[in-house]
């Protein structure tokens, strides 16, 4: 038994504030790590003498969980930043040709690696990650990511009506998919998620088996694209005729259920967000992507109105940032233009315990709770000059706000997976 306590300005929104949920603030705090596992956190005054014989780190800065990222692609990493065209055209010009690179294993396991080092250097320590339809992408970020011990969810992309480059067929699709789950099952901090890309690159026959394989296995996630783009929500119109919407194609093939995760869901009628909400599937939040891709605005307030779950997305190689503070504040920017505010503690609440929730890990990541695995990030408020002029005498609010609008991976001095300190910034 190893207990370590870390003596630092304290914060977790384990509750979302909108719902009444209480914030958890000690601007003196103690927070004390057992194994990997949080045991304490709370006032320095009352726990010090309860761990008296503890060793104490004391770190200058804010203590918060570890982010949580709910929708980003890792073979998109040398994809971000590609100019031009909207997500149909962006996804044939860009993203097909370099996702058919990972065939290459060699290739996988270098941008897999990188890929998980620039998470945690921007303080994302869990994530919903896509791969691509090569088993093998699956195998490289599983294996780097259990060598770090990060909790990664993913899976095989099923895309069966994919470009000739990028494709597989409805009966290696499952057979590479139950393989994975066989494979890769209970190991570390892995999870797998039953992954068709969206509805448009499969077969009805491969949507349905992969209800077929969400129902078989009862500890995977399914997560995939959901209304996203004005030209791709057509073509599923002409695709699937007689459908209700497009929520309904993914309905009618036992898609749509509690670990269901649909990435954007930005053109929504009430009905489908209704049945969003009744079936409690989970949307990620977008900002970055949907601004650069011009797909459209996320309207929070509606999916909060019909009790969707919802997290953040970096949706990195379209979204333009893996930090989730520079998302939260291109989400805030949304929100402006939709009528909204979002609240710098509720943003906070998405990017870590609402995240996990809509992950189903809520009851072992995102909010420093007593059992809940010590995946934490020490944000620096004085960062840069501007940062540290800005927020020198602030409130927390404030303080928390100006992190999120100007605040980046500079702002993230240290980062660490179950108690172990994983990254420090130069």
């Amino acid at each position: 038994m190893t207990l370590t306590a870390f003596h630092a300005e304290l914060l977790s929104v384990p509750e979302d504030p909108a719902q009444g949920g209480a914030i958890r603030h000690h601007s003196d705090g103690l927070l004390v790590v057992e194994n990997g596992l949080v045991v304490a956190f709370g006032d320095h005054a009352d726990l010090a003498p309860r761990f008296a014989d503890v060793p104490v780190e004391h770190l200058p800065g804010l203590i918060v969980p570890g982010f949580v990222d709910t929708h980003i692609h890792y073979p998109q990493t040398d994809s971000i930043a590609a100019h031009g065209a909207q997500l149909l055209e962006w996804l044939e010009r860009h993203i097909f040709p370099a996702e058919a690179a990972f065939a290459d294993r060699g290739h996988a396991d270098a941008v897999a690696s990188f890929f998980l080092d620039e998470l945690l250097r921007n303080g994302t320590t869990s994530a919903l990650v896509f791969a691509t339809v090569h088993a093998a992408s699956v195998d490289a970020l599983f294996e780097a990511a259990l060598a770090r011990d990060m909790r990664i969810v993913s899976g095989k992309v099923l895309m069966d009506l994919g470009p000739e480059t990028l494709h597989d067929s409805v009966e290696t699709g499952r057979a590479d998919s139950e393989a994975l789950i066989a494979r890769w099952r209970g190991r570390g901090r892995l999870g797998y998620a039953v992954t068709p890309r969206f509805a448009l690159t499969s077969s009805d026959a491969q949507l349905a088996g992969a209800g077929d394989l969400v129902a078989a296995h009862p500890e995977v996630l399914m997560h995939t694209h959901l209304a996203e783009n004005v030209g791709e929500i057509a073509a599923v119109a002409e695709r699937f005729p007689t459908a209700r919407d497009y929520l309904d194609v993914y309905d009618r093939f036992g898609l749509v259920g509690p670990r269901s995760v649909f990435a954007h869901c930005i053109h929504m009628d009430d009905r489908a967000l209704a049945r969003m909400g009744e079936a409690g599937s989970s949307i990620a939040f977008c900002p970055t992507s949907n601004l650069f891709l011009g797909s459209g605005l996320f309207d929070l307030a509606r999916a909060d109105a019909f009790r969707v779950k919802t997290g953040i997305g970096t949706d990195v190689g379209a979204g333009t940032s893996f930090s989730l503070l520079a998302t939260l504040g291109e989400a805030y920017k949304i929100g402006q233009l939709c009528g909204t505010s979002l609240d710098p503690f509720r943003a906070l609440h998405l990017a870590t315990a609402g995240g996990a929730r809509a992950l189903g890990l809520g009851d072992r990541i995102g909010g420093l709770q007593p059992g809940q695995e010590a995946d934490f990030v020490l944000l620096d408020p004085a960062a840069t000059p501007l940062l540290a002029r800005r927020t020198a005498g602030a409130s927390l609010s404030d303080r928390l706000f100006a992190l999120q609008i100007l605040g980046d991976d500079r702002a993230i001095a240290r980062t660490w997976l179950a108690g172990r300190c994983v990254w420090t910034r130069p």
